[in-house]
């Protein structure tokens, strides 16, 4: 990945110079030094983002001054650049990075999605203490994968600041997939203020950063094409709900600047290509909050890889990536013009913009974004709200969703609910994996949890049909009660694999949707799940608190796993919000109908009013981090730890 802003571009493309100060950091940063020298500093302050290759790697965290809107603002660096080194390793190296911290606080980074032990994995508090200040830390750990991947900081809002880069792994043979250019495209947010003033915002106000509320004009607009009582039923449905079918996302372009590799829209990242070449993008949602919408107008993409792993080759015209996930597309450019790769923050409040030129300084159209989506009673799970007797919305109680079984629900106590066996070992030791319910090793063969299941490959071994085994044990009984902490409870939650979202459906395009991601190969895990754990995605909007199963971080016990145990983990979406779920050290197999071909992921984006479910193999022992990857979300509750002993 190169940047082309140069002075040559930078002449060339016309930009003002208060545009190329707000972009400059599209290249590195800005000294600390009083801007108005810019004419005589700029260019020479302006840092690349390095690309890093090998099997040892040194990295430094501290302060730079950073302008991205005209106005001086301190970031979290690494290696003195926002976004941080492209590093590149290779499957089967076993690499060492040494982190040292020149920040005022401790810090700390996680190798997002990266198969590694848990000691390595970065999370303080959980895996390790953190890094303090002035302190070096050294990861070690044998890359088992390949893939796109990106790191950041797991310590505080440091991410929000700055605190990310991404990550290629190249395979330890040849690659399958055929290119001629490869290009990182690393998608995020920033925020002229301090994280913590945001979250203040949010805890006081959530809709603190949402300026397209229903107002009485809205009201008049909808009334005319629906008609008055629909549009007041609807209102009045919304108000006994205290929600809004504006609640996109929580934070806006109200004070968000969308970036693209860390350049402003005005800098334009650019990549170069030639006519007919086959140009590998790989998209990166390093972002803290900001969901987008991604497609290049003229120009198809080719999907060949999610979150790492390798997929059928789908043909599309856009697709939405949550936080934290990535997507690897294949493009083929035959006419040598310009293009915009053009990516729309779900609310439609900003973009993100580059250009794949085959010459420096060559720009295309930006498109108009689309219209701002809204949210519908299906979308909350409401879609069959009046379909249980006797349930109202002002009701206490409300029971949980049906397993995946269909079989029927009880009201429970969740006080002090266990969601495994008690641990019979010190987190992170090995030992032989506990018999399961299903003769323990299911037929496969061998003692699963031994070493962790290889990444799907074509080498993947053609393992026999699994042994005849009982249906999985069912998830433990949930109650969820209307309070404090939970504000809704959906109750037509529906699987919706197929539909892209709100503001996709039905806009023209061929838009990508999880149902069409089926894994290139099989994955080595044959077995079916010994038991179910089903997980609510739980929130009150207007107190800003989110969690599972209607409990915060603070309150709930870890969900415990026994080593080398099968498990299908059920979430239900009772929000008004999607939620990106990222498990640290495990794969999620997302079950979108495709039998043994299911994608493997570490980030699952749950719409509101979803249910859905993925297989989880606990192949690797530790305690480990289970969260939502919107970050205020996170630090607001939805967190849980994850222990496989």
């Amino acid at each position: 990945m190169r940047y082309e802003n140069s002075a040559f571009s930078f002449k060339r493309a016309g930009l003002t110079r208060r545009r190329f100060v707000q972009g400059m950091v599209a290249a590195g940063v800005v000294a600390a030094v009083d801007l108005r020298s810019w004419p005589v500093l700029a260019l020479d302050s302006l840092r690349q983002q390095e690309i890093l290759r090998g099997k040892h790697f040194e990295l430094t965290l501290e302060e730079v001054a950073v302008n991205y809107t005209g106005r001086r603002r301190i970031a979290t660096a690494v290696n003195g650049s926002v976004p941080g080194p492209e590093l590149h390793w290779r499957e089967g190296d076993t690499v060492t990075i040494a982190v040292t911290n020149r920040l005022r606080e401790p810090t700390s980074i996680h190798w997002h999605g990266v198969r590694v032990p848990a000691a390595m994995d970065g999370v303080p508090g959980l895996s390790f203490p953190g890094i303090a200040p002035g302190e070096t830390f050294v990861y070690r750990f044998p890359v088992l994968q390949h893939g796109t991947y990106w790191y950041h900081s797991h310590s505080r809002f440091q991410e929000q600041t700055g605190h990310y880069g991404p990550l290629i792994i190249e395979p330890a043979g040849a690659d399958p997939l055929q290119y001629d250019r490869d290009y990182v495209v690393l998608l995020s947010d920033w925020t002229d203020e301090n994280p913590e003033t945001v979250f203040a915002n949010l805890k006081q106000q959530s809709d603190y950063y949402n300026f397209h509320q229903p107002t009485v004009g809205t009201f008049i607009s909808d009334a005319r094409k629906s008609g008055f009582r629909p549009t007041l039923a609807e209102r009045l449905r919304w108000g006994a709900m205290n929600m809004s079918p504006a609640d996109i996302l929580d934070v806006s372009g109200a004070t968000y600047t969308y970036l693209m590799n860390g350049a402003t829209p005005a800098a334009n990242w650019t990549g170069l290509f030639h006519a007919g070449e086959r140009v590998r993008l790989r998209f990166i949602n390093g972002s803290s909050m900001s969901i987008f919408d991604v497609r290049i107008p003229g120009l198809p993409m080719t999907v060949v890889q999610a979150d790492g792993n390798d997929v059928d080759p789908v043909t599309i015209d856009e697709f939405r990536i949550s936080v934290a996930e990535t997507y690897d597309v294949i493009v083929a450019p035959q006419a040598a013009r310009a293009y915009t790769i053009f990516v729309q923050a779900e609310d439609r409040t900003g973009f993100a913009r580059g250009t794949l030129a085959p010459a420096p300084g060559m720009t295309a159209p930006i498109p108009p974004m689309d219209p701002r989506p809204r949210l519908t009673m299906v979308d909350m799970g409401m879609g069959a709200m009046n379909s249980t007797p006797g349930m109202k919305m002002e009701d206490h109680t409300a029971p949980a969703a049906a397993s995946s079984m269909n079989m029927p629900r009880m009201i429970g106590d969740m006080a002090g609910m266990d969601m495994g066996e008690s641990l019979r070992s010190e987190p992170g030791s090995m030992r032989a994996p506990a018999a399961s319910p299903n003769g323990g090793q299911n037929g496969a063969g061998r003692d699963f949890g031994a070493t962790p299941f290889p990444q799907p490959n074509p080498n993947t071994p053609l393992a026999g049909a699994p042994a005849i085994v009982a249906a999985p044990q069912p998830p433990e009984p949930i109650a969820l009660r209307l309070g404090p902490e939970v504000d809704n409870v959906a109750q037509s939650p529906s699987e919706r694999l197929g539909d892209p979202g709100i503001g996709l459906r039905d806009n023209g395009r061929r838009v990508l949707t999880y149902a069409d991601l089926r894994a290139r190969y099989r994955g080595a895990d044959p077995r079916p799940p010994e038991r179910e754990i089903e997980l609510h995605l739980t929130g009150n909007m207007e107190r800003f608190i989110w969690g599972f199963n209607g409990r915060k971080f603070s309150e709930a016990e870890p969900l415990r796993l026994r080593l080398g145990e099968r498990v299908r983990i059920i979430l239900v979406n009772d929000t008004m919000m999607a939620h990106p779920i990222h498990l640290h050290g495990l794969w999620s197999e997302l079950e979108n109908g495709h039998g043994d071909r299911r994608p493997y992921k570490h980030t699952i984006n749950v719409k509101p009013g979803e249910r859905l479910s993925y297989l989880v193999s606990a192949d690797t022992p530790g305690r480990w981090a289970y969260h939502c990857h919107l970050l205020y979300h996170m630090e607001s509750g939805m967190f849980r730890e994850v222990v496989v002993a």
